[in-house]
């Protein structure tokens, strides 16, 4: 076991990590498709 297993920074669950991670990113890119399709309802 090197000084980096043993000396580790974060002890949280990755999988919380990766999970709010992809939530965040679904999110943004939710965000921008209801945008656009209200910039495309209102233009129509």
């Amino acid at each position: 076991m090197n000084e980096f297993e043993k000396n580790v920074q974060s002890k949280r669950n990755d999988a919380i990590d990766s999970g709010v991670g992809f939530g965040v990113s679904f999110g943004f890119f939710a965000l921008m498709f209801i945008i656009a399709t209200v910039i495309k309802l209102i233009g129509s």
